[in-house]
């Protein structure tokens, strides 16, 4: 079957170990083969081909977390990126990390991690929800109670789960606030819903969850804006992650800092749904068919990218048009 993957491991020219060929497509017992119609990429992609959490001997590896397509007996599903792993510490992985990832025409998954995609969300728009939307969501939702909130802030927004924080946060009634070093990207978060600001600004009010994927240079500013007993919630640190934290200021406002990583089959559930009643629309950044693949990572890499970039495959000649 075709596939994209990596070839080799490159960490300082990390596009350049990225290989479209044909591989075998192997299912382990119980799995279910999903044929796929719609991927996204990931930051995640681009470490696995510097070999970040992706060792030599696992090569090749087939790369890609997120993917929507089709059962053997028909049924459109959205495939959930975590699987059990007792082999890795932190008892999980995500696909093309040990397990064959996403980016070809087929992806075997076990059973519970397959999740039928409602009438009403295309196969593009599913696809861009299992790592970047569901990870936004989990921080907000669960680890960051919005529930409880009336303002968020939302660091570095752009990139993939930063635009899904301002997305979901504005779907769910709140007031964001939103940075982003870029005039192009802080206009394109207020077509979004949220305020947008220059990264280290006064807010007009403090916030009660603020959502962090920068790092080191935002870290700062993120307990600055923070409310008494507001949450912190921490999912990356792509600019750098020793970022220097004021104690004082965290126990004398009561503030949590909170990890994240990933999130529910439930929630990715969830998700599906405020698609569906049309509260929610995921940010596509650009389309790509399956063998323009080397374009969608050059467009990836480049830094330019708002929302996420969707992998389109074609439909085997024998299926009808979804």
């Amino acid at each position: 079957m075709r596939a994209a993957y990596a070839s080799s491991l490159q960490p300082d020219a990390p596009l350049s170990a990225l290989t479209v060929g044909d591989l075998p497509f192997d299912a382990p017992d119980g799995w279910v083969p999903v044929e796929v119609r719609a991927s996204s990429l990931n930051q995640h992609d681009i470490w696995s081909l510097r070999g970040v959490g992706l060792p030599a001997d696992r090569l090749p590896m087939i790369l890609g977390c997120d993917a929507s397509g089709v059962t053997p007996d028909g049924t459109p599903v959205l495939v959930y990126p975590v699987i059990e792993d007792k082999a890795d510490p932190r008892g999980y992985s995500l696909f093309s990390e040990r397990f064959p990832g996403t980016l070809a025409e087929r992806v075997a998954a076990p059973r519970e991690n397959l999740i039928p995609i409602p009438d009403g969300v295309s196969f593009a728009e599913a696809a861009c929800l299992p790592t970047a939307w569901l990870t936004a969501y989990h921080m907000l939702v669960s680890r960051g109670r919005v529930a409880d909130a009336g303002a968020i802030l939302v660091q570095g927004a752009g990139g993939g789960v930063a635009t899904a924080a301002v997305a979901i946060g504005a779907a769910l009634g709140k007031r964001v606030y939103a940075t982003s070093r870029d005039q192009e990207k802080r206009d394109r978060v207020s077509e979004l819903g949220a305020i947008a600001v220059e990264p280290g600004a006064r807010l007009p009010e403090r916030v009660d969850v603020v959502i962090e994927s920068v790092g080191e240079p935002t870290f700062d500013h993120s307990l600055k804006c923070a409310a008494p007993g507001a949450r912190i919630v921490v999912c990356g640190a792509t600019a750098g992650h020793l970022a220097r934290v004021d104690l004082r200021r965290v126990f004398a406002m009561q503030l949590e800092i909170l990890g994240s990583s990933m999130g529910t089959p439930t929630e990715l559930a969830e998700l599906l749904q405020m698609c569906a009643t049309g509260k929610l629309h995921p940010v596509i950044d650009s389309k790509y068919s399956f063998e323009a693949v080397p374009e969608a990572f050059a467009r990836l890499a480049s830094g330019a990218v708002f929302g996420k970039v969707v992998i389109e495959h074609p439909l085997p000649e024998s299926s009808p048009a979804a």
